[in-house]
């Protein structure tokens, strides 16, 4: 039976051209970057060009590029750097429909006495910047507001909202997990302190992120030993990887702008037919401002997971949610944010196309 994924939000299948430029990192090119031999140091060269790629893909300079393991490690090492530099300070801003790796680690860091708020959205999913704006105090130390939605695929005002912040003197990190490689993105023309990125969302391999920290922010590592990344993440690289993100980068500057064309014209074509032939379907999320590639809907008196269960049987790979919460029982937090009605909730599924 023919496999149809349309769970690309959850993960990506690795490019052919990424798995064949970081095969000789395996076995032939396997020198520690940090060596003195010249063994060591070409490795080192092509950590230097892969640095290069993702900063090319960003529109952000080399030098502000940190390699991590994962989105998840990004996202903690951009909000707890922003403690640790700025300790007299104990509010953080963030919204409701945040991914796991942030809400969770908020959830934790209010336990230990810091001030969370958690910014609403309209039945759309859409960002109100007043809300943010009234949010703001002399104690926030970071806002951290997602770019792209990993649910519904809804837009946030980023960049808006960064200048926002800034205006007050506060820090800002973005989750750019979904959106990197789906819609472009230009570090020069913004005053984003911080960005995430995780490389199996863009065809490259699991365990490979990035943390992009824009110069002159001042920033406190996460993980601490040696001195990789100019002293902002410790810990051997892993060269395979990061090989890999950079192709996989440079596969995404090349070809976004024509996949992403046709992945939309497929994902409305999607939306009308389902909706057309479904009673009681309804799409989550602004119908304009989302992802070219995600499709949330919702079917009403049918459980999510029973649908899934049915697709599966067919060989159609989605999710009723974020892969990182698949085993909660509980409908979605971005969903029940949005106000949407528990019935049609329980009901949802994630389609997301390959870009």
């Amino acid at each position: 039976m023919k496999t149809i994924y349309l769970d690309n939000n959850a993960t990506t299948q690795v490019a052919q051209e990424v798995l064949d430029v970081m095969m000789p990192y395996f076995r032939d090119l396997y020198g520690n970057p940090s060596s003195m031999h010249t063994f060591g140091g070409q490795v080192g060269q092509k950590i230097r060009a892969a640095r290069e790629q993702v900063a090319t893909l960003l529109g952000a300079l080399p030098e502000e590029i940190v390699f991590t393991s994962c989105g998840t490690e990004s996202d903690n090492s951009a909000i707890r750097s922003a403690l640790t530099t700025r300790p007299d300070k104990k509010h953080i801003v963030i919204s409701r429909v945040e991914h796991p790796a942030v809400r969770t680690l908020c959830s934790h860091l209010g336990m230990q006495g810091y001030k969370i708020t958690e910014l609403p959205v309209d039945k759309n999913g859409i960002l109100d910047l007043e809300n943010l704006e009234k949010s703001l105090t002399p104690d926030t130390a970071i806002v951290s507001l997602m770019w792209g939605n990993n649910e519904t695929g809804v837009l946030f005002p980023v960049e808006a909202a960064a200048m926002m912040a800034h205006e007050k003197g506060i820090l800002f990190h973005t989750d750019a997990v979904q959106a990197t490689g789906k819609i472009p993105i230009n570090m020069k023309n913004n005053v984003i302190d911080m960005l995430s990125i995780s490389g199996h969302k863009l065809h490259a391999p699991k365990g490979i992120g990035v943390l992009y920290v824009r110069r002159g922010t001042k920033f406190s590592p996460f993980l601490i030993g040696g001195h990789q990344e100019k002293e902002r993440r410790g810990g051997t690289e892993n060269t395979p990887s990061i090989v890999g993100l950079g192709k996989a980068c440079e596969l995404a500057a090349k070809n976004m702008a024509q996949e992403n064309t046709n992945v939309r014209k497929l994902r409305d074509k999607l939306e009308k037919e389902l909706l057309k032939k479904i009673p009681q379907s309804r799409v989550n999320g602004d119908i304009e401002n989302r992802l070219p590639n995600t499709t949330n809907i919702s079917f009403e008196f049918v459980e999510g997971e029973a649908i899934l269960l049915l697709m599966n049987e067919l060989g159609i790979c989605a999710s009723s949610g974020s892969a990182c919460t698949s085993g909660s029982l509980q409908p979605s937090h971005v969903l029940r944010a949005m106000g949407v009605p528990f019935t049609m909730a329980h009901g949802s599924i994630r389609f997301s196309r390959q870009l």
